[in-house]
C-alpha cells in the first residue's frame, strides 16, 4: 500500500522514549528514507558517523571569516533519537539525510547548540506557559519532572505516539514561528518533498524536533510541485561586500568532536534534551526499573566516599520512598524524579539554601546542599567521547602537532610536564609563542603557573603546566574553526575577542598584551587601532592606566612585534597621554578604592613623558609627537591645588621630582625633599598618607635616597598628638607598601638611627606585630590612655599612663 504521506515524529532530543519510538517505527515501517534534523552540509560525510566511536560524540560546524566567527555543535549520545535513526537506517538499508541548514546560516546565529529545547525567544515564552499550566494541573514542580510523568513511564509504543503528538500540536498550536525557523522548516520541508518523490510511494520517515513536527506535517506539500530529481541545494556562506582585499577568506566546514556527558547535562547549563545523561543511559540501555537501583546504588557510594550522611538506614528510607511517590503518581516504576524527591527527603537533615536543582534548568545555584551536588554529579556521569581511529579532522590538529612536536613538546594524558623557560633564549621565546597561542585558544590543560605580567617587560622566566587530555583534542578540534595553522587560529580568535571588547579600555590593554605574548603583530595592530577609539572615549583617569603601560612597554620594545616606529602607535600613545593629563586636569576626589590604579595611571604618564623628555629612546626608535611641558604644567597646577586629592597632588609632586623639575618655575633646581614634606606638613592627619603614597609611588628613589626626608617625616609625626596619629597611621601604613622591601629595610634603619635604636635591627620595625592589626593596637592604646585620663579626673585610684608610643626593648 503506497504511502502518500512521511511519517513525521516529533521528537525531544536526547529521550530514551522518543528513540525507543524512532528505533521501533524503523524496524516496523522499514522507510526507504530516513531524513533527520541536522546539518545537511553534513551528509556527504554520512559514514563518519558509522565509524565504531565511542559516545557521546558531535559534529562541530563553523563559519570562519572577516567580521564573522561562529560555531555550533550537533551532539549525539546513545540514546539520541537522531542516532537512533542514522543507525536504524544503516541497519535496514535505508537512505539517511540530514535536512536542516548549516550551522553556520543567518537563521541559526547566536545559537551553539543545533537541539535546544527552545528554537527562539517566543518559542520559549510559549513553551514555558504551557507547560507551566500542565504542570499546575498536574500538581508537578519542573517540566523535566512533567516530561517524564508523561512520556518517560515506559508506556506502550502506539500510545507514546499518539501522547507526543497531541503534546507537540498543543505546543505548537498555530504558532507560525519566528522569521528564522520559517527558513529552517522551509528547508526541511524541500527535503521531505524531495524524498517522496523519490520514494514512490514506499514510506518515507522523518525525525525532528518536537516544535517543528506540527508544521511540517503540511508544509512539505507547498514545495512537491517544485521537487526534482536532484536533493535539494545546500546554502554556501556568502561574502559581505565590503571585505577588504586581502582580508583571509570566508571558511566554512564540520567535523567530528569527542563531547561529554557534563557538556550534554541540563544542569551543566546545556539548554536542551534530558536532565541527567548517566541515569538516562542507564534507562536506555536496562529500562527504569535497572536504571533506579545502579542510580541508588552509585549515589550510595559516592557519598560515602565523601564522607557525607548515608547510613544503610537511610537507603532503606530512600527505597521505600521512591516507589511510594511512585504508586501515589501513578508510576509503574520510580523515575528519576521520584529517586531524586525521595533522596531529598530522606537524606536532607537541615533546611535547604537553594531551591532543589531538579526543579529548575541550568547550572547549580550557589548553597545547593552537598549531597544534592554530588547526587546531580553522579546522574551526570563522567563519560568521554571518543572518535574512532581515521576520523577526519581540521589541519590545525596536525599544524600544532607538529609545531610542538618541532619545539620538543609532547603532551599525554595523565602524565603532566612541567616547563621553565628563558624568555632571552630565541628558542625558549619561541616555545613561548607557541603556548600562548594555545593559551588564547583556550584549550585545557595549557596552564602558565609563573611569569610577567606583561609580555614587554623585560622578565626572564616563564614556568609552564602541560597536561595532554580528551577534552583537549576536542577543543583543538573545534578550534580548528579559527584557521588551519595555530598563528593564524590564534589570530582570528583574538580579532574576534577584539570586536567583543570594543569601547571596553582594560580588555583592549589585555588582548594587546596577549597578541605581544603570542607574537602576533597583526592582532597587535587592529587592538592599537581600537585602543585609540577607546581611549578619546575614556570618561575616567583611572582607566587608562593599564593601556598606557602596555603603549610604553610597546614604545620601548615595539621591535618585538614589529610594531617599533609604527604610527598609529605613535598616535595612540600620543592620544592617551593627552586624555589623561586633561581628565588629571579636571576637580575631583580619588575613591580609595581607585587610589591604586590613579597612581599607577600617573605612573604611566610620567613614563612615556620622561622617555620623550629624555630625546632618545632604546635602539634609536622614534619618538612620539608629545609635549613633556604639558605635562609638567598641569603636574604643577594639581601640586599647587589645595582642592585636589592628597593622592594627586603627592602624585604630582612626586612625577616632578622623579624628572628633577621644580614644583614651581621659578624655584630653579628646587629641593625635593623640602617641597615633599612642605606638603605634607600642610595636610590633615587623615590625608597625610594619601599624599606619601603618591609621592613614594612616583619618586621613591629620589626621597629615600636623599638626606632628610626621613627625619622631617618624623619630625611632622611628632608634632601630631595620640588621636592625630591613629587618624594617619591607616593611609600611611598602607603608603609605605610602595616601597620594595629593601627599601624599606634602609628607611627602618634611618628611624632607628633617628631614635638611637641601631643596636636593635631593622626587623624591630618590619616585623609583624602579632595576630593584631597595628592600627587596632594603636586604637586600643589611645582608648586606654582615655580611660585612665577619666579615671584619674574622678580620683579612681590607677596606674600610670601607658605610653601610646613606646620605645623598642632590646629583644
Amino acid at each position: 500500500m503506497p504511502h502518500a504521506e512521511p511519517h513525521v515524529i516529533g521528537v525531544r532530543h536526547h529521550s530514551p522514549a522518543c528513540a525507543r519510538l524512532v528505533a521501533e517505527r524503523i524496524d516496523t515501517l522499514r522507510p526507504c528514507f530516513v531524513l533527520i534534523e541536522g546539518p545537511a552540509d553534513f551528509n556527504a560525510r554520512l559514514a563518519e558517523l558509522h565509524l565504531p566511536h565511542r559516545l557521546p560524540v558531535a559534529i562541530f560546524s563553523y563559519l570562519s571569516g572577516p567580521g564573522a566567527q561562529r560555531g555550533s555543535w550537533t551532539p549525539f549520545c546513545e540514546y539520541s533519537p537522531e542516532w537512533v535513526a542514522l543507525q536504524g537506517a544503516e541497519r535496514i538499508g535505508a537512505q539517511a539525510r540530514f535536512i536542516d541548514l548549516p550551522a553556520w546560516h543567518d537563521a541559526l546565529s547566536g545559537r551553539t547548540n543545533r537541539y535546544a529545547d527552545a528554537d527562539d525567544d517566543h518559542h520559549a515564552e510559549r513553551a514555558a506557559a504551557y507547560e507551566a499550566a500542565l504542570c499546575n494541573a498536574l500538581c508537578i514542580d519542573g517540566r523535566d519532572a512533567l516530561w517524564e510523568h508523561l512520556f518517560e513511564s515506559e508506556m506502550p509504543l502506539p500510545a507514546l505516539a499518539a501522547a507526543l503528538d497531541t503534546h507537540f500540536d498543543q505546543l505548537r498550536g498555530d504558532d507560525p514561528g519566528s522569521p528564522a525557523n520559517a527558513e529552517r522548516e522551509a528547508m526541511m520541508a524541500r527535503w521531505i518533498a524531495w524524498a517522496m518523490g523519490q520514494a514512490q510511494g514506499a514510506p518515507v520517515l522523518v525525525v525532528c524536533g518536537g516544535y517543528h513536527a506540527p508544521a511540517l506535517r503540511g508544509l512539505w506539500r507547498e514545495h512537491a510541485g517544485v521537487a526534482g530529481s536532484e536533493p535539494p541545494a545546500v546554502p554556501q556562506p556568502e561574502v559581505a561586500a565590503d571585505v577588504e582585499d586581502g582580508a583571509p577568506p570566508v571558511r566554512s566546514g564540520s567535523y567530528l568532536v569527542p563531547y561529554t556527558s557534563k557538556r550534554l547535562d541540563a544542569f551543566a547549563g546545556y539548554a536542551s534534551g534530558m536532565p541527567s545523561p548517566m541515569y538516562q543511559s542507564w534507562v536506555w540501555q536496562h529500562g527504569s526499573a535497572e536504571a533506579g537501583k545502579l542510580a541508588l546504588a552509585q549515589a550510595m557510594r559516592r557519598l560515602r566516599e565523601k564522607k557525607l550522611p548515608a547510613t544503610t538506614a537511610d537507603l532503606k528510607a530512600l527505597h521505600a520512598h521512591a516507589h511510594g511517590l511512585a504508586m501515589l503518581r501513578g508510576h509503574a516504576q520510580p523515575l528519576r524524579c521520584d529517586w531524586l524527591d525521595a533522596s531529598a527527603a530522606t537524606l536532607i537533615k537541615d533546611a535547604l539554601d537553594a531551591p532543589l536543582p531538579w526543579t529548575y534548568r541550568g547550572p547549580l545555584l550557589r548553597g545547593t546542599d552537598p549531597v544534592l551536588v554530588e547526587l546531580m554529579d553522579v546522574l551526570a556521569g563522567d563519560q568521554v567521547g571518543v572518535l574512532a581511529a581515521g576520523t577526519p579532522q581540521p589541519p590545525l590538529v596536525d599544524a600544532v602537532d607538529a609545531e610542538l612536536a618541532a619545539h620538543g613538546i609532547v603532551l599525554l594524558p595523565g602524565r603532566p610536564l612541567q616547563l621553565k623557560l628563558d624568555l632571552l633564549q630565541a628558542a625558549d621565546r619561541e616555545r613561548s609563542r607557541s603556548l600562548h597561542r594555545l593559551r588564547i585558544l583556550a584549550l585545557p590543560g595549557i596552564q602558565r603557573e609563573r611569569g610577567p605580567s606583561l609580555a614587554l617587560s623585560g622578565e626572564r622566566e616563564e614556568h609552564w603546566r602541560l597536561l595532554g587530555s580528551l577534552e583537549q583534542r576536542a577543543a583543538l578540534i573545534e578550534a580548528g574553526a579559527y584557521g588551519a595553522t595555530l598563528h593564524d587560529a590564534a589570530r582570528a580568535r583574538l580579532e574576534e575577542a577584539l570586536r567583543g571588547a570594543a569601547g571596553k579600555l582594560a580588555a583592549l590593554a589585555a588582548l594587546l598584551n596577549d597578541a605581544a605574548f603570542a607574537g602576533l603583530p597583526e592582532a597587535g595592530a587592529n587592538s592599537l587601532a581600537e585602543l585609540a577609539r577607546a581611549v578619546g572615549a575614556a570618561s575616567r583617569f583611572e582607566a587608562l592606566g593599564e593601556a598606557l603601560g602596555l603603549l610604553h612597554a610597546l614604545l620601548r620594545h615595539g621591535q618585538v612585534l614589529g610594531m617599533a616606529g609604527a604610527p598609529v602607535l605613535h598616535t595612540v600613545v600620543v592620544a592617551a597621554v593627552e586624555r589623561a593629563l586633561w581628565l588629571l586636569d579636571l576637580p575631583g576626589q580619588v575613591a580609595s578604592a581607585e587610589q591604586q590604579a590613579h597612581l599607577l595611571t600617573f605612573r604611566a604618564v610620567r613614563d612615556v613623558v620622561r622617555d620623550v623628555r629624555n630625546g632618545a629612546l632604546d635602539d634609536g626608535q622614534p619618538l612620539p609627537a608629545l609635549d613633556p611641558q604639558r605635562a609638567l604644567a598641569v603636574w604643577r597646577r594639581k601640586a599647587r591645588d589645595p582642592q585636589a586629592a592628597a593622592a594627586s597632588r603627592g602624585a604630582a609632586l612626586g612625577a616632578l621630582a622623579s624628572l628633577d623639575e621644580p614644583a614651581a618655575p621659578q624655584d630653579g633646581g628646587g629641593d625635593s625633599v623640602a617641597g615633599a614634606l612642605h606638603l605634607l606638613a600642610g595636610l590633615p592627619p587623615a590625608s597625610l598618607g594619601d599624599a606619601l603614597a603618591g609621592l613614594l609611588a612616583l619618586a621613591r628613589d629620589v626621597l629615600t635616597d636623599a638626606g632628610g626626608f626621613a627625619g622631617g617625616l618624623d619630625g611632622l609625626l611628632q608634632q601630631f598628638d595620640d588621636e592625630a596619629f591613629v587618624q594617619a597611621l591607616p593611609a600611611m601604613r598602607m603608603a609605605f607598601a610602595w616601597l620594595p622591601p629593601a627599601e624599606r629595610g634602609a628607611l627602618a634603619r634611618q628611624v632607628l638611627a633617628l631614635r638611637g635604636g641601631e643596636a636593635y635591627g631593622e626587623r624591630a620595625l618590619t616585623a609583624p606585630l602579632g595576630a593584631h592589626d597595628p592600627v587596632d593596637i594603636a586604637a586600643a592604646r589611645l582608648l586606654e590612655v582615655a580611660v585612665t585620663a577619666h579615671l584619674r579626673y574622678w580620683g579612681v585610684p590607677v596606674g600610670a599612663v601607658p605610653d601610646p608610643n613606646p620605645k623598642p626593648t632590646a629583644p
